[in-house]
């Protein structure tokens, strides 16, 4: 499943701004293959993927950093979004896993790793970083609280889930969706309840696991 876009709705525009919004989505949709194919690919090969010229992509993004900036930032609104839906749910376990299992299917968190450290994230990105955090925090608290989250896990640990997720990949992508749902379940089955054995060495602390945006 790929991350919406603001362009989601350019089939509805008409003539030149639709043509324009309907660029910038298959620039972003062929962004998203080649970046994570190869985050050192060249914008080039972006443009020929999406089947647009060199120049329209460089309307909408003059250098490779703003258009990695741009899916990254969509990636990050997209986790705010789906955590923030998921402070609705009344039940904390349910809230929890319903926003990992969102989040893998999106696929947010490859391009995340792929892309950290590869261009320099705006304040807004930082403010974005923040929220997603603290709604991060919020979801675990709740599961612990409802006794549902094994005490000895943390927040950080979330990360090593979803990365664990994103490193499933086979060439079919529907058969991918498969294997990362399974592969969540099983980690979840791990984190529910006290757990018989305490889990080994200490959690990762706060910001440990950022190390690719300090690169």
């Amino acid at each position: 499943m790929r991350q919406r876009t603001d362009d989601d709705g350019a089939a509805g525009l008409a003539g030149r701004r639709g043509q324009a919004a309907r660029n910038d989505a298959a620039i972003l949709d062929a962004a998203r293959e080649v970046f994570l194919a190869d985050p050192k690919a060249p914008v080039a090969a972006v443009a020929e993927r999406a089947g647009v010229g060199m120049s329209a992509l460089y309307r909408r993004y003059p250098g490779k950093e703003d258009l990695l900036r741009r899916l990254c930032h969509d990636g990050l609104r997209r986790w705010i979004e789906e955590a923030e839906a998921a402070e609705t749910e009344p039940d904390a376990w349910t809230a929890l896993t319903v926003f990992l299992g969102r989040i893998v299917d999106a696929d947010v968190h490859s391009l995340t790793v792929h892309l950290a450290g590869t261009f320099t994230p705006t304040d807004e990105m930082r403010r974005d970083a923040q929220r997603a955090g603290a709604l991060m925090d919020r979801l675990v608290e709740r599961a612990h609280a409802a006794g549902r989250l094994r005490r000895d896990v943390v927040a950080e640990d979330m990360g090593l889930v979803l990365e664990s997720c994103a490193a499933v990949r086979v060439p079919d992508p529907g058969r991918t969706g498969e294997l990362r749902r399974r592969c969540l379940a099983m980690l979840l089955a791990g984190l529910a309840g006290d757990g018989a054995d305490p889990l080994p060495g200490p959690p990762p602390a706060p910001g440990e696991l950022e190390w690719r945006w300090r690169g």
